[in-house]
């Protein structure tokens, strides 16, 4: 008798899973646990057309300002990936990046590093900052490199000519491309994109700010890679407004472009 009921458990076992059923979610795994997450937002902007809820894959952007996330929730949510803000300048390191950087890879959560970029430095003592602090690891989507203006900065007003953001730019994306291998994705908002004319610098994938319309609508035809849609957003498992981001192709599109960075 209990050998009839070991082989009819085995069968419906058999009938209902497969072996990847019964696996658990691998840290490496670009499976995406909510397609299109439609978050709330504690300042919603009213979207004409391109709304961000009409793409599949949706992710966040923390710093130590997040200082306490639940992971597994915010995956459950619909938080596909996260940009983890590691370094500034040649001498900040974030406090909360080794934390973030763990949890989202326990929680199966594909995530970035990315460097916010100091003016009164030099570029290649910024790359070599980030490398130092950066460990490399395949399973890590391409570094960041985020431009903006800083006019907040205690320390640094400065607001180099375009010919020289565009040149440092390419100083530091040139060394993380070397020791990483992978190729590095630009983050810019409007207001620095078209003080340097970001326009014509091309070759590398980018992450756009546009919180107030598509970024068709704000950067015509530049193409992106992600877009941030709000800094308001309200995530579960995570504390206060969040940044919300998507990134700009299909389910389909997503898992390739994970197998093509991811490794």
């Amino acid at each position: 008798m209990r050998r009839l009921a070991a082989i009819l458990m085995l069968t419906l076992l058999g009938a209902c899973s497969t072996v990847e059923d019964l696996s658990p979610l691998s840290p490496s795994s670009p499976a995406v646990a909510v397609r299109a997450p439609k978050f709330e937002d504690s300042k919603p902007h009213e979207w004409d057309s391109g709304a961000p809820w009409t793409y599949a894959i949706h992710g966040t952007d923390v710093s130590k300002y997040q200082s306490s996330i639940d992971w597994p929730t915010a995956r459950a949510s619909g938080i596909s990936f996260a940009f983890i803000k590691a370094t500034e300048g040649g001498d900040r390191f974030d406090d909360y990046f080794n934390e973030h950087w763990a949890r989202t890879r326990a929680a199966g959560v594909p995530r970035a590093a990315y460097h916010f970029f100091y003016f009164c430095t030099p570029a290649e003592t910024q790359a070599r900052w980030f490398i130092a602090n950066v460990p490399r690891d395949p399973s890590a989507m391409p570094p960041v490199l985020d431009m903006e203006w800083n006019p907040n900065s205690p320390t640094c007003r400065l607001r180099p000519d375009p010919a020289t953001v565009r040149s440092e730019m390419t100083v530091f994306l040139q060394m993380v491309e070397r020791y990483y291998g992978k190729k590095p994705i630009i983050y810019t908002s409007l207001d620095f994109f078209d003080d340097n004319q970001l326009a014509t610098f091309r070759g590398y994938p980018y992450w756009l700010r546009s919180v107030a319309g598509h970024p068709r609508e704000k950067y015509g035809s530049h193409p992106f890679t992600f877009w941030q849609y709000t800094g308001t957003g309200i995530v579960p498992g995570m504390t206060g407004k969040s940044d919300i981001n998507v990134f700009n192709g299909s389910e389909a599109a997503w898992k390739k472009w994970l197998r093509q960075n991811t490794r």
